[in-house]
Order: C-alpha cells, then sequence, then structure tokens
C-alpha cells in the first residue's frame, strides 16, 4: 500500500437536515492511487497482474478505427514521453531560464510525435486494475479474492476502452507469468495507466440528486431548509445548497469501489444484469481525475498543496495519467446476485 490519503470531514452531516437519506447511505472505498512500484502481490492501478503462467493472455481481436489514431505510439514511446516531460519540469524548476528539451529530448519527442505504423492484428489487452479484498472490500465470488481489470487500449462503440474483468482465488496462483504481451500500439497515450499503489479509504456516499424522490429534491432545492446552516458556511463550498450536495456531500469523485451511480452527465438509465436480470451495483469507478473545480472538498488532507516539481497529473489528481473522454468516469457494475456475471459499463 502506498501512503495514507484522508479526505476532510464533510462540511456538516447532511443527514441532520434530511433524515431521509439516512436509509439511503453506502460505503465506497476510495483507492488513492499514487505512482509508485506495485508488484504483483500489491493492490494497484497499472501494476503487473498476479496472472497464472499456463493461462493465456487475453488479446482483443475486433478491427481498430485506424483513422481515429493521427499517430498510433507504443507503450513504451508513452513512457519516454512521460520521463521527458517529468525531468524537462524537474531542470525547469531549479532554473527557469534553462531550456525546455535537451537535444536528447527533443529528437526522442520528434520521434514518438512521428508515430508508428499501423497494426492490424489482435491486441493484447493492457492491465488497468488489481484488488486483492484484504485491502479493498467488494462483491465478489464466494471462491475469489482477487478482482484484475483489464482493457483493449482503443475506443470502441462506446467512444471509450472496453474492459476485461478476470476473478480468481490468489492462493492458486502458484506459477506466475513474467512477461506478459504488451500492445504494440494504443489509441491513445490516456490509456496506458501509470503504475500507482493505493490508500484506500472507506467514505458514505448518498444517491445523486437524480436518484431521489421528486419530494426530496424539492427539499434539497429549498433554501428555507437550509435555514439552520449559515449561509457563509455552505457559500464557502458552493454556489448553493444544492450544487453544495452534488459536489461535496454526494459521492465522493475519483478512483473508488462501491457507493452509488454517478450520473453526473447523464439521466439515470436501469442496469439490469444481462444476465439475470438483477439491477446491478457500482463496483469499480475508473476516473480521469480526483478532484476538479467543483470537488475541491474531496482533497485529501495529506495532498501537498504546491508540489514542487509538480508531477505529472497533480493539478487535478490524474496520477494514474488515464483520461476518458476528456474528463468523464468509467464505472464499471457488477451484479450484487453473482458478480461474475457480465459487468455494465457508463461512462459519465
Amino acid at each position: 500500500m502506498n501512503a495514507v490519503f484522508t479526505a476532510p470531514p464533510r462540511p456538516f452531516d447532511i443527514t441532520a437536515l434530511f433524515p431521509q437519506l439516512t436509509p439511503l447511505a453506502r460505503t465506497a472505498t476510495r483507492l488513492h492511487p499514487r505512482p509508485g512500484s506495485p508488484t504483483v502481490h500489491d493492490s494497484s492501478v497499472g501494476g503487473p497482474l498476479l496472472w497464472p503462467a499456463d493461462e493465456p493472455w487475453p488479446h482483443c481481436g475486433e478491427p481498430h478505427d485506424r483513422h481515429a489514431t493521427p499517430a498510433a505510439h507504443s507503450p513504451d514511446d508513452i513512457r519516454l514521453r512521460r520521463r521527458v516531460c517529468t525531468a524537462s519540469a524537474e531542470r525547469l524548476h531549479l532554473d527557469p531560464q534553462t531550456p525546455q528539451w535537451t537535444p536528447e529530448e527533443r529528437a526522442a519527442l520528434d520521434r514518438i510525435s512521428a508515430g508508428r505504423p499501423w497494426f492490424d492484428g489482435p491486441i493484447p489487452l493492457l492491465p488497468v486494475a488489481q484488488l486483492y479484498t484484504r485491502d479493498v472490500p467488494f462483491p465478489r465470488p464466494p471462491d475469489a479474492d482477487l478482482l484484475q481489470v483489464l482493457w483493449c487500449p482503443f475506443d470502441h462503440e462506446m467512444a471509450h476502452p472496453r474492459t476485461a474483468l478476470f476473478w480468481r482465488s490468489s492462493a492458486t496462483v502458484t506459477d506466475i507469468l513474467d512477461a506478459p504481451p504488451e500492445p504494440p500500439i494504443v489509441q491513445d497515450g490516456w490509456y496506458l495507466p501509470e503504475p500507482c499503489l493505493l490508500s484506500p479509504e472507506q467514505v458514505t456516499e448518498y444517491p445523486n440528486p437524480r436518484e431521489l424522490s421528486e419530494e426530496l429534491q424539492d427539499q434539497l432545492d429549498d433554501m428555507s431548509r437550509w435555514e439552520t446552516i449559515d449561509p457563509a458556511r455552505y457559500k464557502a463550498y458552493a454556489y448553493d445548497p444544492s450544487d453544495l450536495y452534488r459536489s461535496s456531500l454526494c459521492h465522493a469523485p475519483g478512483w473508488k469501489t462501491g457507493g452509488w451511480t454517478l450520473w453526473d452527465r447523464m439521466d439515470p438509465v436501469p442496469r439490469p444484469c444481462p444476465e439475470c436480470g438483477t439491477e446491478q451495483v457500482p463496483l469499480l469507478t475508473i476516473a480521469s481525475c480526483e478532484w476538479n473545480g467543483g470537488s475541491g472538498t474531496w482533497i485529501a488532507k495529506e495532498e501537498p498543496t504546491n508540489p514542487a516539481p509538480p508531477s505529472l497529473g497533480a493539478r487535478d489528481g490524474n496520477f494514474t495519467l488515464i483520461d476518458i473522454l476528456g474528463g468523464y468516469n468509467l464505472q464499471l457494475h457488477a451484479c450484487p446476485k453473482s458478480p461474475d456475471h457480465p459487468p455494465i459499463e457508463l461512462a459519465h
């Protein structure tokens, strides 16, 4: 596990004002991914997987749109570009007058920008997350203590990577695959996660306003219902009380398991399990950032306010360097009756 990160206390107890929310509370586990060097025995984002040596590595055999990729890059190209950008930021922090790039870095960036030849064959999937239940609670099949999430690093019909979930018992994996294959090219560097360790933290969430009854939605929008709260107190966090509920009380931003469905950019839709029809619940949220301009109250207390020099993605908490549709989240839902049933993906 990584260093400890914890969210500040919520501005106030929302259930004291709206007791009807009390039975709707759910626990979510924020993962707080931060760059590190995970091993196959760690819960991680973008780290190596505890994968059996005798189990074939999954591939995507569907066609991929070369026209959606102006310049394809290999994973190693993207890693090199990140190292070059990090080295440049460190030098500029020490000496703002120094050239942004060395001749060697400029040559490397030019070569990377030129791209790689297109590849039409099956694409090996990329590791996205590995979660052990000893670190992160989530619904799981009874014989599994490990969830592994991979994806194809290309957009499919929903304009985001398609995921594949694998459940396994870690105790049964004794011979581990040492060198899994990597895609020769990826569509975008935003689909290659930076290896991160986790700092799990449990928080309480409530439904998005769109999932509440009309009566309770009206109460949240009624300024008089908030009379016991000093206006200056909630205006320090949001424009109005309903905005405060959405940004600071409703659900936590960032990578997490459990909790409530986000519905930030879409209206609620049914999520019946494709196999049994049971309404699916959030399993894993793959986030483009851990905070943004509207969710600053969720920034971890331990987070440095002015990192020097700022690391890639540090300003908005995008330490994994993943970006879904320019700032969206990809939320995977699982069947609570049988978590190994096919999941539902929602990008919002």
